[in-house]
C-alpha cells in the first residue's frame, strides 16, 4: 500500500527469461495499461505499456528528462543519467547538444559508411570461418562489429576498444550502482584525456569536430567540457551495447525459427523489412525506460497523472499493442507498417537509429550470402543470457554453418 492505501505491486513483476515478455506484466497491463508501482530505485511510479501512451510520454513536453535527474527519483536503474548527459535534458538544451551531432547519423553518412560496415562484417566472418565450426558469434562478431563502428566514427584508438567495450557494459548494471559509478567515471577520464588531446593536434574524426566546434562561437555557443564528455560517453553506450545485443537476438530469434531463416535466404530484398519487424517483436530492454516526471496534471488511458509524479514506459509491451499491430505476437516480414518504438519516439528518438538498422541489415545480408546454412550448434534451451543489465542479450551463441 502507499499513503493514498492503493495497492502498489513492485516492478518488475518477476525475473526476465530470455526474450519473452514477463507473462504477469502481460496480464496485469491488459487491464491497467497505466498503472501504479513500485521501482527497484527512489519509490513509487506510473507504468505505462499502451502503445498510444507511450508515445506520448516519449514525446510530450510535460513529461520531463531533466526534472528526473537526482538520486530520489524512482528509477528501474541502480544509477541515473547525469545532467550532462543529453538523455537527462529537456529543450533548449537538449535540441542544442542534438543539433551538433545530428549529421554524423544522416542518411547521407550512413549510406557512405555502408561499405565499410561491410568490409568491417567481412573481415571478421573470415577470421570466424578460419578458425572453424563451431565459433561464438557474440565474440566473432556481434559485439566487435559495434564497438569498431563507433570508435571508428569517434576516433578511439584501436588497442583501447576492449576497454571501452568493459566500461560500456559496467555503465549499464541494474542493480550495481559501485560498478556502474566506476565505469562511469573511467569513461569521463579517459575521453577527457582524448579531447585534451584534440586542442593540441585536431582531428577530422566525429570527437575532432565536436571539439573544434566547441572553440568556435556558432549559433548555439561552445560545448562545455563536461557537455562533450557526455556527449561522447552517450554515443559510445547507444552505439555499442544496444546494437550488439540485438544482433546477436535477431540472430537467435531466426535460428530458432529456421523458417524464417529460410525465407530470407530465398528472398534477401526482405531484409530491411524482416529488421524492422524484428526489432518490433523482440524486446531489447529488461526494464521499462529511463524515468520522466510530469511537470502538470496529463491523463492517460482515464488515469490522472498528477504533476511530480514519475512515469515510466514500457517499449516492449507497446510493440506487442494489438490495437496497432495484427497478431502481435507473429513475426510477419511482410507487415505494411511497422510504428515500433524501440528507438522512442519524439525529442528523445535514438540519434544512432539508422547507424543501428545499417548494421543490422549489413549483418543479415552478408550471413545469408556467406553462411546460408548457419545455424546453432546447441540446443537452443542450453544458451546462456547476459542478465542485470538494462539490455537483453544472449551471452553466448554457438554456431555451425
Amino acid at each position: 500500500m502507499n499513503a493514498a492505501g492503493e495497492e502498489v505491486r513492485s516492478y518488475p513483476f518477476g525475473p526476465i527469461t530470455r526474450l519473452d515478455l514477463d507473462p504477469t506484466l502481460v496480464e496485469i497491463c491488459g487491464e491497467q495499461p497505466v498503472l501504479r508501482v513500485r521501482l527497484p530505485f527512489g519509490g513509487d511510479g506510473w507504468l505505462v505499456t499502451r502503445h498510444a501512451d507511450v508515445r506520448t510520454v516519449l514525446a510530450d513536453p510535460r513529461f520531463s528528462r531533466a526534472a528526473a535527474v537526482g538520486d530520489h527519483v524512482p528509477r528501474t536503474v541502480a544509477v541515473g543519467l547525469p545532467r550532462t548527459s543529453m538523455l537527462s535534458m529537456d529543450p533548449p538544451e537538449h535540441t542544442r547538444l542534438r543539433r551538433r551531432v545530428t549529421n554524423a547519423f544522416s542518411v547521407r553518412r550512413m549510406k557512405a559508411l555502408r561499405p565499410r560496415v561491410q568490409e568491417i562484417v567481412h573481415e571478421l566472418l573470415d577470421a570466424m570461418v578460419a578458425t572453424g565450426a563451431p565459433a561464438d558469434l557474440t565474440t566473432a562478431l556481434t559485439w566487435p562489429l559495434p564497438i569498431t563502428v563507433i570508435c571508428e566514427m569517434l576516433g578511439v584508438p584501436l588497442a583501447d576498444r576492449e576497454r571501452f567495450g568493459e566500461w560500456v557494459d559496467g555503465l549499464l548494471m541494474l542493480a550495481d550502482p559501485e560498478q556502474a559509478a566506476r565505469a562511469r567515471a573511467q569513461l569521463d577520464a579517459y575521453l577527457a584525456g582524448l579531447i585534451a588531446q584534440r586542442r593540441v593536434t585536431p582531428t577530422d574524426d566525429l570527437l575532432g569536430e565536436l571539439v573544434a566546434g566547441n572553440d568556435e562561437d556558432g549559433e548555439d555557443g561552445p560545448l562545455g567540457e563536461e557537455e562533450l564528455i557526455g556527449l561522447g560517453v552517450s554515443l559510445l553506450s547507444a552505439g555499442q551495447e544496444a546494437t550488439a545485443n540485438q544482433i546477436g537476438n535477431i540472430v537467435y530469434t531466426l535460428l530458432t525459427r529456421p523458417a524464417l531463416w529460410r525465407r530470407l535466404g530465398a528472398d534477401r530484398a526482405l531484409v530491411p523489412k524482416a529488421v524492422e519487424e524484428l526489432l518490433r517483436f523482440i524486446p531489447i530492454s529488461a526494464t521499462a525506460g529511463f524515468t520522466r516526471i510530469a511537470t502538470e496534471d496529463v491523463e492517460l488511458s482515464g488515469q490522472l497523472i498528477r504533476a511530480g509524479d514519475a512515469v515510466v514506459a514500457e517499449l516492449g509491451m507497446a510493440n506487442h499493442d494489438a490495437e496497432v499491430f495484427e497478431r502481435p505476437d507473429e513475426i510477419d516480414f511482410h507487415r505494411e507498417r511497422v510504428p515500433h518504438v524501440t528507438f522512442g519516439h519524439g525529442l528523445h528518438h535514438c540519434l544512432g537509429a539508422q547507424l543501428a538498422r545499417l548494421e543490422l541489415r549489413v549483418v543479415l545480408e552478408v550471413l545469408i550470402d556467406r553462411l546460408p546454412g548457419l545455424r546453432l550448434a546447441v540446443p537452443a534451451d542450453r544458451l546462456s543470457w547476459r542478465t542485470e543489465r538494462l539490455v537483453r542479450g544472449v551471452a553466448a551463441l554457438p554456431v555451425g554453418w
